[in-house]
Parts: C-alpha cells; structure tokens; sequence
C-alpha cells in the first residue's frame, strides 16, 4: 500500500473542487483565503518531505486498479516529482487568492475554483503518477481542465476559439504519447515507472525505439508549447490572468519538460535524442524570443517569452550531461518564481489600468509601488542580475553553452539577449519613464493581487541569495532523479570572474540597449513576423471541418433510407471481405448436406419456398395493402415454423405479433401515398438487391455457424435446472424471466421509453390541435 497521505494529496483537490462553488455562494468576499487553504496544506506536505528526499528516500503508494491487465493507482514522489508539486501547490496558493481579486464580482467565480482544483489536482497526479495509464489519465485531465479554464469567459469567440485550439493540439499529441506509452510498457514489460526507469539499456537497444520516442516527444513537446506546436501558448491568453499564470507559466506547460525529465533515464543517451529533443528545444527557444520582439500586449509578450524558456528547459534535457540537467532543474524552479511573478503583476496592470498595451503604459511605480517593487523583482531575475535566484540559472546554462562548443554558446546569448529585452520592456517600460494617459486611473492593486508577486520575486530574491537553501534539500534529490543517479549538488551565487559572467554582463547591457530601440526595432522586424506554424493549424482545421461537412451531407443526409442503405452495404461489403480471405468454401463442402436435405420434411421445404415468394411479393407489388399482406405471409409463415418445431408458446406471440403489425400497417398505409409515388421501379430493384445481399450474408452466416461450436450446448442445462433453480416448467419463460432476466428487463425498459415518447408526442399533437 505505501504512504497513503500520498494519496490523499493527490486526490483531495477533486473533493474539495465539488465544495468550492458553495463555498464560494456563500463567502464570497472571503472564498479565495478559504479555498487557498487547501494548496496551502499540500504546500507544508511537501515541504516537510523535503529532508526525507534528501536522505535518498521515495514516498511511494499502490492499490490495485484493474489487476487482470496489471494496472495500479501508482503513485511515486522522488525529488523530480517532489519539485513539481511544490511549484503546482504553492503557486496554485497564490493563484487561489489572487483569482479571488481579480475575479471579484464574477457570478462564475465559484465554478472558475472548481475548476482551477480540478487542475491542479491532475498536474499533481502528473508530477506523482508511477504507472503509465495513470499518469496519462491524469495528462489528459489538465487538458480538459485547462479547455474550460481558458474558455472561461464562454461569451467571447476568441477565447472559445483559443480554448478549442489548446485542447486539440495538445489532446492529439496526448494521443500520440499514449502510444508511445505502450510501446514502451510492451518492450519494458511493465507499465510502472519505477520498473521502466530501469530497464534503459533494453529500451534503447528495441528496433521499437525510434517509434516509442517519437511517440512520446509529440504529446511532450505539443503539451510544452515546442516548436512547431508553439501557436497554441500565445493564443491561450485569452484565458483569465490567474489562469496564464498558473497553467501558462509554473505548471501545465511543463508538464512536457517533466515528462522528458522523467524518461531521461531510460530513453536519453542517443544521437536520436540529442537532435531531437535538444535540436527543437533550441530552436523554439530562439524563435520565442524573437517572436517576441514585435509583441506589444502584456501577457503575449510574457508567452512568448515562456514559448523560449520551455525550449531552454527542453534544450537541456536533450544535451542530457550533468552540468546540463544541473542547470536545467535551477531553471525550472528560478522560471516558475519569476515568471509566476510577472504574469500576476501584468493581470494587476491591467485591472488597475484597463490596457496591457505597453506602448500605452508608462510611470506605473508612482501609482502602484508595491506591484513595481515586485515587478523589478522578478524582471531582474528574469534578466538574470545577482543576487537573484535567475542569475545563478542563467550562469549555469552559460556554462553548458560554453562546454559544448560556440554554436550552442551562440544560440543560448541570442536566446538571452531576448529575455534582457523583455524583462526590460517590462520593468522600465511599464513602471518607469513617462506617465501615459490609461483607460482607468491607475491606482495600486488590491492586496490579494500583490500579494502572489511579491512572494515569488521575495522567494527569488531569498533563493538567489542563500542558494544552500535548495541546493542539498530539493535541487540535488531532484538532478538524480533525472540523471538516474546520486549527484552532489553546490550552488553558489559567486564564482569569481568568469566567462559565464563576462557574457551574463555583456547580455544585459546589449538587452538593455535593444529596449531603448525598441520602437525601430519593432518597425524593422514586424514585416518579417512568421506565423506559418498557426496558418497549418488553420488550414488543418479547415480542411478537417470541409470534410467533416462533406461527411456529413452524404452520411447524415436526413433520409432513413439511405442510412439504411449505408448501414447494410458497409455491413456486407466489410464482413464479405473478411470471409472471402476465409477458407469458407471448404466448411460449407464439409456440411452434412445429404442428411440436411434427408431430414427436410415436405411442409418445412413449402413454408421456406411460401416465405421467399412472399418476401418478393412485397418488393415488387405496386399496392400498399398487396405488400402488407405479403409481410403477413411471411410472418405468419415463420410462427408455423415455431410451431413445426415444438415452440407453440413462441408461435402465438409471433401470431399475435403479425396480426397486430399487419393492422397497424394498414391502417397507417392507408394515409400514406401509393408506393409508385414514393419509388420508381429502379429503385426497388436496387433496394432488392441490397436486401438479398444482406439476407445472402446472413444465410451464409447460419450455415457456417451450423459447423461451429466453440462451447458445449447450453440446451441441457436449461432443461435440467429450469425446475430446481428456477421453479418453471416452462423452459422458455424460465430463460427469459429468470436466467437472463436482465437481458428482458432492457428489452422491457426499452419499450417502456418508447411508450412514453409516442405519448409525449401524442399530447403534444392533443395540445397543438386544442
């Protein structure tokens, strides 16, 4: 069983998200400072794991889930996972109070928290999950959650619109990943984690490699915004402000950088690897940045910027050596502070302003203090300018750069010059210079939306400056879970005068500069925006949807017959396709034929022939009552057979049955027009055709079924046991009311539906009439 308050982590935010909309009704003013007690609490949980994970300890919990196929609701909590439900839990503390501010006065604030629980939840299970079916249960969970969320505000098409575009792009990847999942759970032999961790040699040796990692990388990288599925982040900022800063910045879209942090023990090491997931980290993380050059509002500006750090995140974990993953896990904790931080402050600005244009922001420090202290917090650390904590980051990926060779060095200084650029438009830009003229007065946000900026930048300040803090407790158990091994761990914020900090100085003042020629510079590059990655998408959707119409005008067409025909032609032609590679010529020879034809008797062989010229009779008779007759003919035909053969029960339902069909219909025909109205002769020889097809089937069917026997007959059994068990000599009732009594209650609830559709219409026609 293992450590069960693991598990109650993990599931307690679906509880408490079925409780937060009365809550909510009912405090309303105080909602948020209730609810947030919630992640505030898993926050201290993890805390206090902390020194357990730095002893070399992992908290682990299974309880059978569907043993047959060997699933559990596994669960497994090392540093790497440990890590990541600190960000989700912690920051999600913050984002609970913060929506309660911003979101004041919305009447769907309660099912925003519910949602938003919901959330969170699933990102723990993510970070906590050790069998593979549940962490991808859980994957698809934070897509559901997150399409509501960022769809909040449901009367805006735009925001529907980003809310559709997130939840297809990463649901299909999340598809593709499952995939890979089970490739890698069918070469491992095992769909836990932990059991999959360790079998890497035998993973990477597969010739099913190559597919399993391609698999996984396509639900990674389209969850992690990586090129070319890195569209969709940007245009997700129609979502509220504490949904961009939680789902867009600390948690969900990394969930992808987790995953391949996760698996780096077990499909890591390989040129496929390293070019793949090293080769689109960087390349995202470049055109990021220089997506964001052109941005003017706010919260794409902190996107994009986003869209370039997951691809340093994904850089790292490709390039895989120490030094790589060491500053890959610094950076995902110094990100999620700073950018947390930043998201926050924009979504203050604008409630406080009522724009997120910065070309119409300045002078913000004299009317919102408190939010500018944070805010040049947290651009100085996104900046990478000691003592904060993103500074030590920003040297460790120096470093790699550096170790590799100049192209990488190159590519990471570009990538760098980018963020100084952004952290600066954000902190002089806004807050500093002249004051401008804003839609609403500005004035300082409310507590509830500072607060949360405030920690962060305080926590990246704290962090920067006694890194001893994290670097034995979280950073070093988190490193050798990715690495798959012990590593020791030292951070420090001062390491003399080294190349890594001749180029972290060198960055920020060229940054620096860009930002005083930002307005050329956005002039310069705005003819040269691309977007040919969320063009596909568009042409894509269009193409899916002029085909879904396409479909749809031939399948759903609105006319009975034609399904019909669909219906049974598909029918025919799949099962016939299947039986022609049978050898069933070679059954039907082997049938007792001469004891079949023996056994016939003469009145069998007349009802049979009486039931095929009946049934031609009413395909091809031109009178309505001519056809309903011959329907009569066939049914009553078929109760002489039932009666032939020893059912005289079965043959007076069907005789009752037949007599009530056959006056319905023809007391319905009798309004109807004549059939040569309805179909001309060449129709009903096509639908003869159809139906002899498909009755052709069927016989061949009963024949081949004749020869098959795969159980022994259950005949005896009903005989024998209808007595003792069931009480009834009367096999028949015996079977349908009590040994597959279910089976006749569906039946009888089926009709009962039915009885209750034709009187609902028949009142409704009553009370048209009246």
């Amino acid at each position: 069983m293992g450590d069960l308050a693991l598990a109650v982590v993990v599931l307690s935010g679906f509880v408490v998200a079925l409780v937060a909309p009365t809550v909510t009704r009912h405090r309303h003013n105080a909602a948020g400072w209730l609810i947030a007690l919630l992640p505030l609490a898993l926050t201290l949980y993890f805390v206090a794991q902390l020194p357990r994970l730095a002893r070399g300890e992992v908290l682990t919990f299974a309880a059978p889930w569907v043993a047959e196929l060997g699933l559990a609701f596994s669960l497994r909590a090392d540093g790497l996972g440990v890590l990541f439900a600190l960000l989700i839990s912690g920051i999600g503390t913050l984002i609970v109070i913060y929506a309660g501010g911003y979101l004041h006065g919305n009447p769907f604030l309660g099912r925003f928290y519910a949602w938003l629980l919901v959330f969170m939840a699933s990102m723990l299970g993510v970070a906590l999950a050790d069998n593979l079916i549940v962490l991808f249960v859980f994957w698809e969970l934070t897509s559901l959650s997150s399409y509501i969320l960022i769809g909040f505000e449901h009367e805006s098409a735009s925001a529907r619109a980003a809310a559709l575009q997130a939840m297809l792009v990463t649901g299909a990847g999340g598809l593709a990943m499952l995939a890979g999942l089970l490739l890698l759970g069918q070469v491992s032999g095992s769909l836990e984690l932990s059991a999959l961790l360790t079998q890497g040699d035998a993973l990477r040796a597969s010739p099913l490699y190559p597919a399993a990692l391609l698999l996984v990388l396509l639900g990674a990288f389209s969850k992690s915004a990586q090129f070319p599925f890195h569209f969709w982040l940007p245009n997700a900022m129609q979502a509220p402000t504490p949904v961009s800063a939680y789902l867009h910045s600390a948690t969900m879209v990394k969930a992808g950088v987790y995953l391949l942090a996760r698996l780096n023990p077990a499909l890591g090491g390989t040129d496929l690897w390293l070019y793949a997931v090293g080769g689109i980290g960087a390349a995202t993380m470049l055109l990021g940045g220089y997506l964001a050059l052109t941005q003017t509002d706010l919260k794409r500006l902190l996107a994009y910027s986003t869209v370039s750090a997951l691809g340093t995140l994904t850089m790292l974990i490709g390039l895989g050596t120490s030094l790589a993953l060491k500053a890959m896990v610094v950076f995902v904790l110094a990100h999620a502070l700073y950018k947390g931080a930043l998201f926050l402050i924009a979504g203050a600005v604008d409630h406080a302003t009522g724009t997120r244009d910065v070309t119409q922001l300045g002078g913000l420090a004299r009317a919102m203090p408190i939010t500018a202290s944070a805010a040049v917090l947290a651009a100085l650390a996104m900046a990478g300018v000691p003592p904060l904590f993103g500074f030590i980051a920003k040297e460790l990926i120096y470093e790699v750069g550096l170790e590799l060779g100049v192209w990488w060095i190159s590519a990471i200084v570009a990538s760098a010059l980018f963020t100084v650029f952004i952290a600066s438009t954000i902190a002089l830009g806004v807050f500093f210079g002249q004051t401008r003229h804003t839609p609403k007065h500005a004035h300082e946000a409310p507590s509830s939306l500072w607060l949360g900026p405030v920690v962060l930048a305080g926590l990246s300040l704290l962090i920067g400056s006694a890194p001893e803090l994290v670097s034995a407790i979280l950073i070093a158990p988190t490193v050798a879970a990715i690495s798959g091994k012990p590593v020791a761990v030292k951070l420090a914020l001062w390491h003399g005068v080294t190349p890594a900090l001749l180029l972290s100085l060198a960055t920020v003042l060229v940054g620096i500069g860009l930002f005083f020629a930002r307005d050329a510079l956005r002039r310069l590059l705005a003819p040269l925006r691309w977007s040919g990655a969320e063009q596909t998408y568009a042409l894509a959707l269009d193409g899916l949807n002029a085909l879904a119409r396409g479909q749809t005008r031939v399948l759903q067409n609105g006319y009975l017959r034609r399904y019909l025909m669909t219906i049974v032609l598909a029918t025919v032609g799949l099962t016939g396709a299947v039986l022609l590679n049978q050898p069933i010529w070679n059954q039907l020879s082997n049938l007792p034929w001469e004891t079949i034809w023996q056994d016939a008797r003469f009145y069998e062989l007349g009802l049979a022939v009486l039931i095929v010229l009946a049934t031609i009779a009413a395909v091809v008779s031109p009178s309505r009552l001519g056809a309903v007759a011959a329907l009569g003919v066939v049914g009553y035909s078929i109760s002489l057979i039932f009666l032939a053969f020893g059912a005289p029960d079965l043959a007076m339902t069907q005789f009752t049955i037949e007599s009530l069909s056959v006056l319905l219909f023809v007391l319905v025909f009798y309004h109807l027009p004549r059939f040569t109205r309805l179909s001309t002769s060449r129709a009903r020889v096509r639908d003869a055709v159809i139906a002899a097809l498909a009755g052709g089937l069927m016989t061949l069917f009963v024949l081949l079924a004749v020869g098959v026997q795969f159980q022994p007959s259950i005949s005896d059994y009903f005989l024998e046991n209808a007595l003792p068990l069931a009480h009834g000599r009367n096999v028949v009732n015996v079977i349908l009311v009590d040994f597959r009594g279910l089976d006749t209650l569906g039946e009888i609830t089926v009709l009962g539906i039915a009885a209750l559709g034709a009187y609902a219409l028949l009142k409704l026609r009553r009370e048209k009439i009246e």
